[in-house]
């Protein structure tokens, strides 16, 4: 079975080439903090991307991570994983384009910030343009309400 890649899959496209990215985060505690780094997005087949980003904290903690993107027809949305190296959990990714096709939210489940059990986690990809591309992750309180605690802004250094 060789599938061809549809227009969700030509969408993930933007994101391959090579990136230097910066993180600002404020963690439900209130403390604040910086990463920056670099991501290097390529197309596996055409049907998913692979990104692979590193880069270094505020405190000098230096991390990895690798996120996988495409699109399942079957389940008619966008499906992916993320893994880094500073934690021990594995994140599955759905999600749908907004109305406007320049936004991907993808939902997970995973550890809750503080304290014990998990939580609802919203990580969406933004297209600015063919140079910058926009990451926020906002968690689901109690409220249900979603709560912002990460903006990222990624610039594009190469194709």
């Amino acid at each position: 079975m060789f599938d061809k890649p549809q227009s969700e899959h030509h969408w993930l496209d933007q994101l391959v080439g090579d990136w230097r990215l910066q993180h600002d985060c404020t963690n439900p505690d209130g403390n604040t903090s910086r990463t920056t780094g670099t991501i290097r997005c390529r197309s596996l087949g055409g049907m998913w991307v692979i990104c692979e980003s590193n880069g270094e904290s505020a405190h000098g903690d230096t991390w990895s991570s690798v996120m996988a993107l495409g699109f399942d027809p079957r389940k008619d949305c966008f499906v992916g994983t993320f893994v880094g190296s500073m934690m021990p959990s594995i994140w599955l990714y759905e999600g749908n384009l907004d109305p406007s096709c320049k936004r991907l939210p993808l939902e997970t489940e995973g550890p809750a910030f503080l304290g014990h059990g998990t939580c609802k986690y919203r990580d969406t990809i933004e297209i600015v343009d063919a140079e910058h591309w926009l990451f926020t992750s906002e968690l689901r309180n109690e409220a249900g309400e979603w709560i912002r605690f990460l903006n990222g802004t990624h610039v594009r250094t190469s194709s």
